[in-house]
């Protein structure tokens, strides 16, 4: 016997729930279905509710996010960097860098799954005008 998701309201009374789904990489209605069919490319309707994810707008608002969070880590690391590793600016660079690189990558799907769900759950961007299944 399976058991079936949970369905939420669009316009629920907290986004906390879609949000979350969002950063699971799950559907914000369902948090079943995959979000994603690729690294970043958005799924065009939820395998379990059917939840059609085509009017999602996401476009450089998670981009712009991580930069924002990554800048901030990295550029508060640089200075106990240098006092940890000294006169050493080449490995600093490089283990900085890579830093950059690394949660650049790990940080873009999990916010752009968020960005969808939240456009979802404030219905922006046609997910308003769409007959829910």
């Amino acid at each position: 016997m399976s058991k079936k998701p949970e369905i939420l309201p669009q316009h629920g009374a907290s986004m906390k729930p879609a949000l979350v789904r969002g950063a699971r990489l799950r559907c914000p209605r369902c948090g079943e279905g995959r979000v994603f069919s690729g690294y970043l490319k958005v799924a065009p309707r939820c395998d379990c509710c059917g939840l059609d994810l085509t009017p999602q707008r996401a476009d450089d608002g998670p981009a712009y996010v991580v930069v924002l969070v990554v800048a901030h880590l990295v550029g508060f690391s640089l200075p106990v960097m240098f006092t940890l590793l000294g006169d050493r600016p080449a490995l600093v660079a490089a283990l900085l860098g890579t830093l950059c690189i690394a949660l650049s990558l790990a940080m873009l799907p999990p916010v752009k799954g968020m960005f969808v769900a939240l456009q979802w759950f404030k219905g922006m961007h046609g997910f308003q005008a769409k007959a829910e299944v």
